[in-house]
């Protein structure tokens, strides 16, 4: 009998998620990002740690990645942004953003393709807004240099965006620091940033976890309305996989670095193959995971 440490080869192919879930026009538009077979190590040990994953990424869809700790999410989103941690490399296939391989990009290419075609929001807000400098003009800075528009310019697009991330007081929460700001706030902040020139793909690595749920429901509706509003492609990794249910139309289940499960969001969370995405499923039937595949389905 197979253990969860071995993998399992599912009893049939899945569909390919755009078969399943996209009309012809997103189905066959060019990916924003393709991930063709990555593979990354350790540098140090030669050790590699993430085992061929890919998926495309178009416009107006949501690929979610989900797993245990230490099952390469992140790392493959790292290695999607081009900011893996100095010992890790891509040591096999691509990655590429708008039809460009970024292995041959430069850094200061790499620093006019964030934010200009892809974003990223991460778990700990704070942690990338600088404490000494007010929200808002953090916002307009970025603004003002992607874009190359004057300060006031910037300063109303900022304000703009902090109201459509649903900030109540868009001109008091501009001048406040990050101190000033709860977790919530601070997270819609950073996709106020993460979106400020409008980049054609987000990846959204465990933005909800350290939030409260109606808290967490609020951020997952926002990234929803943007999708649907821009045609934002979005990449959302999380260990949660009610989070995935509620917005992804395709699903990666990871562990230790591998993809052991790919497909539409609704069949692989209705009729898991893998053991581990068996596990992961019952370990969440509690939490209503049922109510947000339903929900998604009606939609």
């Amino acid at each position: 009998m197979r253990t969860l440490a071995q993998n399992t080869v599912p009893d049939r192919p899945r569909k390919d998620a755009a078969d399943e879930t996209a009309g012809p026009a997103k189905r066959h538009a060019a990916p924003v990002i393709a991930v063709r077979d990555v593979r990354i190590s350790d540098r140090v040990t030669g050790r590699e740690i993430v085992h061929g994953v890919r998926f495309d990424l178009t416009p107006g869809r949501t690929v979610g990645i989900v797993g245990e700790s230490g099952s390469g999410k992140t790392l493959t989103c790292r290695a999607v942004l081009g900011i893996l941690p100095p010992h890790f490399e891509v040591s096999g296939g691509s990655v590429e953003i708008d039809g460009t391989d970024v292995a041959s990009l430069t850094p200061r290419q790499w620093t006019a393709l964030r934010g200009t075609t892809v974003g990223a929001v991460f778990q700990d807000p704070a942690s990338y807004l600088n404490p000494s400098i007010r929200v808002g003009a953090q916002i307009a800075e970025v603004i003002r240099i992607k874009k190359g528009v004057k300060r006031r310019e910037a300063r109303r697009q900022a304000l703009e965006l902090l109201g459509a991330v649903r900030l109540r007081d868009p001109e008091l929460v501009y001048g406040q620091y990050t101190y000033e700001l709860s977790g919530g706030m601070l997270q819609r902040v950073l996709i106020a940033a993460a979106v400020a020139v409008e980049p054609r793909a987000l990846v959204a690595d465990e933005a909800t976890t350290a939030l409260d749920v109606t808290v967490q429901a609020e951020i997952l509706d926002l990234l929803a309305e943007l999708r649907e509003r821009t045609g934002l492609a979005l990449v959302v990794v999380s260990h949660d996989l009610a989070v995935v249910a509620q917005l992804c139309d395709e699903v990666l289940v990871m562990r230790q670095g591998e993809v052991v499960e790919q497909g539409p969001t609704r069949s692989v969370l209705h009729d898991p193959q893998h053991e581990y995405t068996r596990l992961l499923v019952a370990e969440h039937e509690s939490y209503g995971l049922d109510t947000f595949l339903t929900a998604q389905e009606a939609s």
